[in-house]
Parts: structure tokens; C-alpha cells; sequence
């Protein structure tokens, strides 16, 4: 039987949480950035840009490339990235599992919530496996007046499921995603594992995370209650 939980639903990031596409993704756009003529190094380059959408990132760019950031070079970024995803993408390990018992264990009333634009988070989790768990119930910032760290990803998608987003558990991996959950008024799950992409046990509690945790297999056990 399973166990119940204090929580009516469960809002899941994408990047970082599900699927280990920072790197990937990040690679894209140094390599981009670097054509401008603006050179980071790896951990730089997710420094600034980790859980954030690079439309919303204009000023920074622009600040430092001196070229202004059009849309024709955006949708490039794009198409480029997918191209990457495509072909070497993976889930974060145990994600899968940790999906398919929350589905279960909330009779479905799981979300994916996403700052990243749709075409993106759709075909990430189809890549991966994650579509059969997920249909219907994806919400991407770029669709909302103001994505991450505002919390209208979070609030559009527990009012989706029918509840209230403060019974909502958010796992989250970065501060951006955190102050998004936070300010929605849900309780945040903070994923922190010591590979690169993820921001670090103290920068998530300081945010405003109530549980930090490094595995995925971990999940349905802290969903559960005391």
C-alpha cells in the first residue's frame, strides 16, 4: 500500500531534474557566445547562465558582446541546442523511477514545469522516456508573463492539477527554480548532486529549499510523510 503524503501534487523541474542537459546546453551557448567574441569558461558560463532563459538574459549578453541579440540568433541558439539534445541527451540517473512512483503515488497529479521553452522541454521528455508520465501537464515560463524565478510556471501549473500550490512539493535544482517554488508558496525539494550544473546544498537552502537531497532515488521516501 502506498504511503500518504502531505502533499496533493508534485511540480517538477526540467533541466538538471529530470534530464542532464545543463552541460550540453551550456556548451551550446559558450561556443556561441565565444563567435560573438565574449570567451567564458565552462564553470562561467554556467555561473550566469544556470536556470535561466537565455531570451531573458539580453542585457548581460549584449553588455558583453557589443552586438545586440536578435531573434534570427536566438532561434539559431535553438536549433542548434535541440541538435545537441538530440544526440546525447540522457535522464539523470534514477529521475525515471522517481516519475513513475510519483505518478502513482498522486494518482497522476504531476507536472512538468519548465523555464526553458516548450519545443525544448517536449522533446527532452520524449527523449528520455518521461512523455507517458508528463502529456498535458507541461508548463513552460516562456508561455507566462514572466518566467523563473517569478513563480507563474509553478502557480499555472498546480491550478492545472486543481490544487492549491501551496500543497504543492517543487523539486528544484537551482536558486532560480527555488525562488520560483518559494514564491508560488510551495514546499521546495532541492536536488544537489556534485556533478557540474546544479547549484550547491547552501545556495538552495538559502533560497528558500526546506529539504536537500543527492539522489533521485531518494525522492518518494522524503514525499512521504515523517
Amino acid at each position: 500500500m502506498i504511503s500518504p503524503s502531505p502533499f496533493a501534487g508534485v511540480l517538477f523541474d526540467c533541466d538538471g531534474v529530470l534530464v542532464d542537459s545543463e552541460p550540453i546546453t551550456n556548451g551550446v551557448l559558450r561556443e556561441m557566445l565565444a563567435e560573438l567574441g565574449w570567451r567564458l569558461t565552462p564553470s562561467e558560463c554556467m555561473r550566469l547562465f544556470i536556470g535561466k532563459a537565455v531570451k531573458d538574459e539580453r542585457a548581460i549578453i549584449e553588455a558583453n558582446t557589443g552586438q545586440p541579440l536578435t531573434e534570427e540568433w536566438l532561434a539559431l541558439f535553438r536549433q542548434r541546442r535541440n541538435e545537441r539534445l538530440e544526440a546525447q541527451l540522457q535522464a539523470v540517473a534514477g529521475a525515471l523511477e522517481a516519475v513513475g512512483q510519483a505518478h502513482e503515488q498522486f494518482a497522476g497529479r504531476i507536472a512538468c514545469a519548465s523555464g526553458a521553452d516548450r519545443g525544448k522541454v517536449e522533446l527532452q521528455l520524449a527523449k528520455c522516456g518521461f512523455l507517458r508520465y508528463f502529456e498535458g501537464r507541461i508548463f513552460s515560463g516562456h508561455e507566462l508573463p514572466r518566467s523563473k524565478p517569478a513563480p507563474d510556471v509553478y502557480l499555472a501549473a498546480a491550478a492545472a492539477l486543481g490544487v492549491d500550490a501551496a500543497k504543492c512539493a517543487v523539486v528544484e535544482d537551482t536558486v532560480t527554480g527555488v525562488t520560483a517554488g518559494v514564491a508560488a508558496g510551495a514546499t521546495v525539494f532541492g536536488y544537489s548532486p556534485p556533478e557540474a550544473g546544479h547549484d550547491a546544498p547552501g545556495a538552495l537552502r538559502a533560497a528558500g529549499a526546506e529539504h536537500i537531497f543527492t539522489d533521485m532515488r531518494e525522492l518518494a521516501g522524503l514525499l512521504r510523510p515523517a
